[in-house]
């Protein structure tokens, strides 16, 4: 597995989620800390990503979505799981909902025999919960062996802003935390959330991006948020 180092910054996981995101990573000279293969939104052209990973010259986290949890395509249960593991074997992580723990339990036990990192994940499209809400489903992801739990939240409001401020810097549970916005404030939230401790940050491959409030890896950079300097 890929560690995570204590750094001052977090790493930069640049999304690859089109044929069009995977040409612009093939070609990229400076590659983020890692790629994430959305795989729910790759699954047509499954076979070509395939062939040009080895041309990918990070790390790789997969993931396929589910279908409310943002997932394209409307992917059943087997779909994404013939997909996580026809992938499994050049991920360093797999990402995996917490809705979906449970029902794709059988990856945690490959993913730890293959040292192969676990990323639980939690998304909320309408609202932030509270913190304590928050925190208690940080417990449960951790009781799936969770090493990194991700939280993607709708965030249009300060208030919103300062419940993620709450849950990332109050964490006592030993387990690693991404935390990011996503709406009128996910911008400026990753920016604040990736200096609060966030150990992850997301950004899209390319210019354009159809999630609210998601940089680009050229945004990102331009604001300092990358652990390496400028070659």
């Amino acid at each position: 597995m890929t560690s995570l180092p204590r750094v001052e910054r977090p790493q930069i996981v640049g999304v690859i989620a089109s044929r069009a995101d995977v040409d612009r990573a093939v070609r990229m000279r400076r590659p983020p800390d890692f790629f994430e293969l959305r795989l729910d939104r790759l699954a047509a052209v499954a076979d070509t990503v395939e062939e040009l990973l080895p041309k990918l010259r990070a790390p790789l986290i997969i993931t396929a979505r589910h279908p409310r949890e943002g997932g394209s395509g409307n992917l059943g249960l087997r779909q994404r799981r013939d997909l996580l593991a026809r992938f499994l074997s050049h991920a360093s992580y797999i990402d995996v909902e917490l809705r979906s723990a449970h029902t794709l339990r059988s990856f945690a036990g490959l993913a730890e025999n293959k040292n192969i990192g676990r990323i639980v994940s939690f998304h909320n499209f309408q609202s932030t919960p509270s913190s304590w809400i928050l925190a208690a489903k940080a417990r449960e992801a951790k009781s799936y062996g969770a090493d990194i739990f991700k939280v993607a939240t709708r965030m249009d409001t300060p208030i919103e802003l300062g419940r993620l401020l709450a849950f990332i810097t109050h964490n006592r549970l030993n387990l690693a935390l991404a935390v990011m916005g996503i709406g009128k404030l996910g911008a400026i939230s990753r920016v604040v959330l990736a200096r609060a401790g966030s150990v992850l940050v997301y950004a899209s491959v390319g210019a354009m991006t159809d999630i609210e409030g998601q940089l680009s890896l050229e945004q990102l950079r331009a604001l300092g948020i990358d652990r390496r300097r400028n070659p």
